[in-house]
């Protein structure tokens, strides 16, 4: 047989589902459900602060009081929490996890991070990804768990009293919800670069190829 064309390469590799109709589907829907919830969160913790001197403008929080925040942070917990639940049972019992996130190495992570930052960083194969990235996309998700259980202990300290007991109780469970926020934000800012750097990926995060 003969060895495929560069045109015949080329066109295979645009063909390849590189992201399932599932995963673009919950991607999306967890996008819109993390944005909501940081909006309103914001405008809950200006109710009070954790940090007397830092508190968050109006032009980017939601809900527009206390109560309407909480309002919109309690539905979009709602459609984060399930959709949330699904992507895992699915990722889990897919073995999609397994093959994208594992295994992570420090020295294939601290390789690759020189790579990205002196631009060598190859985004050949999307299918495939770096030890950056499987660092970054294992951290969210072990952040999305603990953001979610620190979140419940907030809203039910008495009723989910163990729960907020392991968080060192409901003041430290607020700490512990506001970093995971933070560090939420950050992930998205170098989400969101890496994909105007890398047009194609969000392209397969539309599209699938």
């Amino acid at each position: 047989m003969s060895s495929l064309t560069t045109t015949e390469r080329h066109t295979a590799t645009a063909s390849k589902i590189i992201q399932p109709a599932w995963v673009r589907v919950m991607h999306w829907i967890n996008a819109v459900a993390i944005f909501l919830m940081i909006m309103s969160g914001l405008q809950i913790y200006n109710a009070s602060p954790l940090f007397r001197s830092l508190t968050f403008s109006q032009t980017i929080t939601l809900g527009g009081w206390l109560a309407g925040a909480l309002l919109w942070h309690f539905a979009a917990m709602w459609l984060l929490m399930v959709n949330g639940l699904i992507y895992l049972i699915t990722g889990f019992a897919s073995g999609r996890f397994a093959r994208k996130l594992l295994p992570i190495s420090p020295r294939g992570v601290i390789s690759d991070t020189v790579a990205a930052l002196t631009f060598k960083l190859s985004h050949d194969d999307l299918s495939k990804y770096n030890q950056v990235q499987k660092l970054l996309y294992t951290g969210i998700i072990a952040v999305g768990v603990i953001i979610v259980l620190s979140g419940l202990s907030i809203w039910k300290p008495v009723q989910l009293q163990y729960l907020t007991a392991l968080f060192g109780g409901y003041d430290a469970a607020r700490y512990v919800h506001f970093f995971c926020m933070s560090a939420i934000v950050v992930f998205l800012a170098i989400h969101v670069v890496l994909a105007v750097l890398v047009p194609k990926s969000l392209r397969a995060m539309i599209i699938g190829r």
